[in-house]
């Protein structure tokens, strides 16, 4: 395996600088698909990276249920620094199967919430909650998800805004959002280098829905109006993996884009553009990374079965 092991551990560094340029530059739909695939990538590669040092590390543990030929010098031989990477690996791996488990539990906790408490309510796309506290939040399930929100939040907005948060909303559960939102949370749970990634997904799912919107009802400005003013008063979806109206955060910059021409849908940058070289990079980062992980696998699969006694 030599080092190439390690290397699925830091290549997401390479994912930097296509985070922020694809923010600006790429379609947010585009952006969107391309960051949320390459920190899934790069996660589930990490993840598996850390899978093969536990098996090298617990294998030197006294009393440990492996055959006894996983712990010869040969197969340590296998894994650089194998002393310390291979015990360090234990705990680092437990810590990524917790977080990553109480992310995808808190976050189907609160959808089964949410569903409990709109199960009083008429099976229709919209529901309503008699709240006086403004917000609005997409909950995927069913056929095609429900829009949530309240009657702070409708009290706030005229006729025409209404419709722009609706069809804002709509475009969420459309375009399944959620997952997305989901996947960068898990990623960055996995490996913390891939947070970058995590927010600028937040911002580009809430700028394609944004788009969608703004071309259903025709007016770009009626959509940032409407964004403006939910930032003023909204407390924001109830966790990060559901997509809400006006999250906290980069609003002016959802407003200022919106009052800008459309952006074009583009779904990959030219190579001669920075974002571009960028997005290369990226790619080339997640192939190598991808390649590291199933080399070092696969030559550990053959040294413990070399190891192993028939």
């Amino acid at each position: 395996m030599g080092v190439f092991v390690f290397l699925p551990l830091v290549l997401p560094l390479t994912a930097w600088p296509i985070a922020r340029l694809a923010e600006q530059h790429l379609h947010p739909r585009a952006a969107t698909r391309l960051l949320a695939g390459v920190a899934g990538v790069l996660a589930v590669c990490s993840t598996l990276c850390l899978a093969l040092l536990v098996v090298v590390g617990t294998a030197q543990l006294p009393g440990n249920p492996l055959p006894d030929g996983w712990s010869d010098p040969e197969v340590r031989a296998a894994l650089p620094y194998d002393e310390v990477a291979g015990k360090a690996a234990i705990p680092a791996l437990l810590a990524v199967a917790a977080t990553c488990a109480s992310t995808a539990w808190r976050h189907h906790r609160v959808r089964r919430r949410a569903a409990r408490a709109l199960a009083p309510l008429p099976p229709r796309s919209v529901a309503v909650l008699p709240d006086a506290v403004p917000y609005a939040y997409a909950l995927p399930g069913g056929p095609r998800g429900r829009v949530v929100v309240t009657t702070g939040m409708l009290d706030r907005l005229n006729a025409s805004e209404r419709r722009a948060l609706f069809a804002h909303e709509r475009a969420h559960l459309a375009g399944r959002h959620h997952r997305f939102l989901l996947v960068v949370q898990l990623a960055a749970r996995a490996n913390p280098f891939l947070r970058p990634l995590r927010t600028a997904v937040t911002y580009t799912a809430e700028r394609w829905a944004d788009e969608d919107a703004a071309e259903e009802v025709g007016n770009r400005r009626l959509v940032a109006r409407a964004i403006g003013k939910a930032a003023l008063v909204t407390r924001g979806a109830p966790v990060a993996t559901l997509a809400g109206f006006a999250e906290a955060g980069p609003v002016p910059r959802r407003v200022a884009a919106l009052l800008a021409p459309a952006p074009a849908a583009r779904i990959w940058p030219p190579a001669s553009t920075t974002v571009g070289l960028a997005a290369w990079g990226a790619a080339a980062g997640t192939t190598v990374s991808a390649l590291s992980s199933a080399n070092s696998a696969v030559t550990l699969f053959f040294v413990l079965k070399a190891a192993t006694p028939l």
